[in-house]
């Protein structure tokens, strides 16, 4: 049984009311006492199934870590066996070396002798409605086939491919044809600009292009061609581009570049043997799309990234055979390759893919999605649970959501009532939430509760993986006591970890890990309960100094959103004189209350009754809707240039709407 929330101060059982905290640390103010202990059915048939399991797994693989790694990398179909697990020379970490092995084949040529041949390996839906199933023995037909392409463009192994495009099944072919000829993918977001698109092709040296004439958002269509062809003006490597037809607008083809994609499958051959690769052969570069200056190309490998996207899919979404596994992120950021692709086909799994909005036609899309597909295990982000809860509960109360057994987070931190909101309205009070934290640069989830054996903790992503390392440290390298917020580290290797900067190692060894010597800095804030959970304070670059207080806006976020009328908050700072910085709050709240200064004051004190006087925001903000790219990140990058300036100067191209940007700049709603 759950125990009761308890909400207080934090600083006062930490020391820090009244004090000064130094710079070493970092003030943590969110307190969550309840806990949901794995409910006995489910840890009945899960691979882990007990807390104590899951502490001599992590043993085991503490005390030996070669021994643990390859023993999972052994599950996977290796070519040639490796002759090192590991060689490290920090940072430089080396794999499975020796090792020959191929992403495309482990995918899919190692289901294909049993019945897993006509299993479902991808389920699409489109936004129109349109439903498409790939068995495995079709996926593997389709991508032998687009490999071949990809040769008869002159595409040869460890040349990079750039890939724009939207959630079609295609856009995951492009991917597995690539890793089974040992091309790069460099798959680009397909709300990018043109300009974005044009630089990290460059950056990357891309060859190809592979897009298609429009994809469908919202009811309208969303002109991929027409960007890419802006793009192409300036992008000197390009000799091919391979254009889906998906919507039917005319677009320009360019001769002797651009081709049909269905006209080049006609022809080709479904025969193409995957490529024995070296291990620390290159898999893909993928671009943070980032606030400011240009964006790094993380780079990884393939053998490494293999067995961590197989391990974690694995152990923290207990995949089973009859599993229908929906991940809702798009193929352009790192969740889509891990989670939408790579994972759930190396286990030999039904990923679920869809093409369009949330809310389109109506704000119950996903649970009608969920009820027709019979969609088993859910991964969604914190900024779609609370749009959600904004929506209100109707939505999903008309739709059976009983398939579900799995819930999953991925993102930003999730608040409590998010959390909670999430489990007794989607799950039905008996699904567990596996709330994941990792990064693009990790490659795959880092820390996470097994759903069979961990107790979880609303707002917690709990413990980490066996085989992970990970601290809350001060500045000085020192582990920071329980309830000190501090900064989360790595301080051993583990297989998908990038492997540099694509094109710039100096600033790889820069930026992770010259702060701590030979340990991987994540660049996030972190506590440490009394239990050894962690919990995520957010980017480091979202922990202002409030008068002497370092704070992370996340938990002021959460303690906004623990109000009965809001659904959403984003808080940023702007400099103040007497502070140092003063806090703004953007909100936006349940379609069923309206904005009032009254309103603002209870907000201000709620903040200042659940973590503390300190935290109180300077000024709140309402709007309709927080401005979100359309993976569901919130652009807190525009929110601080709208509190410091009233302007918007960056690049907004990856907005989801711009209308959400104009009431938050005249400040006043109501």
């Amino acid at each position: 049984m759950a125990k009761k929330k308890s909400v207080r101060a934090e600083s006062s059982r930490n020391g820090y009311a009244g004090d000064t905290v130094p710079e070493s640390s970092i003030t943590s103010v969110m307190v969550e006492d309840r806990v949901f202990p794995p409910e006995s059915g489910f840890s009945a048939e899960a691979r882990v199934k007990s807390i104590k399991e899951y502490r001599r797994l992590a043993k085991r693989a503490a005390a030996d870590p070669e021994s643990f790694w390859s023993g999972i990398a052994e599950e996977l179909t290796w070519f040639r066996p490796w002759k090192n697990v590991l060689k490290w020379k920090p940072p430089a970490a080396r794999w499975f070396t020796g090792g020959r092995t191929n992403m495309s084949y482990n995918c899919l040529d190692r289901h294909l002798d049993g019945w897993r041949r006509t299993k479902a390996a991808i389920i699409w839906e489109g936004e129109p409605g349109e439903v498409r199933t790939l068995t495995y023995g079709q996926l593997h037909h389709e991508v032998s086939k687009f490999a071949n392409v990809l040769r008869s463009l002159g595409v040869k192994k460890g040349e990079t491919v750039a890939i724009y495009m939207g959630m079609v099944p295609e856009a995951a072919i492009a991917m597995l044809a690539c890793a089974r000829i040992g091309a790069m993918h460099n798959v680009i977001f397909g709300g990018f600009s043109a300009e974005a698109l044009r630089e990290r092709i460059n950056d990357s040296n891309a060859k190809a292009l592979i897009t298609q004439d429009g994809a469908f958002r919202r009811g309208t269509e969303v002109l991929l061609k027409d960007a890419a062809d802006r793009a192409l003006e300036g992008t000197p490597t390009i000799a091919s581009t391979v254009v889906l037809r998906r919507t039917g607008s005319d677009v320009t083809m360019a001769a002797g570049r651009d081709h049909w994609w269905h006209e080049l499958m006609a022809s080709a051959s479904a025969v193409c043997p995957a490529e024995p690769l070296d291990s620390e052969h290159p898999l893909y570069v993928l671009y943070t799309s980032g606030s400011t200056g240009k964006p790094k190309g993380i780079y990884h490998t393939l053998g490494g990234n293999m067995v961590w996207s197989y391990y974690t899919s694995r152990m923290v979404f207990d995949l089973r055979d009859e599993d229908i596994y929906w991940c809702t992120a798009d193929i352009g950021w790192v969740t889509g390759h891990a989670y939408v692709v790579y994972g759930p086909l190396l286990n030999g799994a039904t990923t679920l893919m869809y093409e369009g909005a949330p809310n389109w036609p109506e704000p119950d899309r996903f649970w009608d999605i969920i009820e027709r597909h019979r969609v088993s295990i859910f991964y969604t982000a914190p900024t779609a649970i609370r749009s959600f809860m904004r929506w209100g509960e109707s939505h999903p109360r008309r739709h059976d959501l009983t398939s579900l057994r799995l819930l999953g987070s991925v993102g930003e931190p999730i608040n409590p009532e998010a959390w909670m909101w999430y489990r007794n309205v989607i799950g039905g009070d008996r699904c567990p939430i596996v709330d994941t934290w990792w990064q693009t640069e990790t490659g795959g989830i880092m820390i996470a509760p097994l759903p069979g054996a961990t107790p979880t903790k609303p707002g917690s992503a709990t413990l980490p993986l066996p085989g992970i390392d990970a601290d809350v440290v001060r500045r000085d390298g020192t582990s920071c006591k329980p309830n000190e917020g501090g900064y989360l580290v790595v301080k051993s290797p583990w297989p998908s970890m990038l492997r540099t900067i694509y094109g710039d190692d100096e600033r790889f060894r820069k930026t992770y890990w010259s702060n701590y010597r030979g340990w991987y800095f994540t660049g996030d804030g972190a506590r440490r309960d009394a239990d050894g959970y962690f919990w995520i304070i957010g980017r480091v670059d979202d922990v202002v100094n409030v008068a002497g207080h370092r704070l992370g806006t996340a938990e002021i976020e959460s303690a906004l959103v623990s109000h009965r009328q809001v659904s959403e908050a984003a808080v940023v700072a702007r400099p103040d004189e007497i502070k140092g910085n003063a806090l703004i709050a953007f909100v936006t709240l349940k379609a069923e209350f309206t904005p009032s200064p009254e309103l603002k004051e209870e907000l201000r004190d709620h903040v200042g009754r659940e973590i503390g006087h300190i935290a109180k925001p300077e000024e709140i903000r309402f709007a309709d809707a927080l401005p979100k790219t359309r993976s569901g990140k919130i652009m807190r990058r525009l929110l601080r240039e709208i509190a410091v300036s009233g302007e918007i100067h960056g690049d907004m191209t990856t907005l989801e709407d711009l209308s959400s940007l104009e009431k938050l700049r005249d400040g006043e709603e109501e």
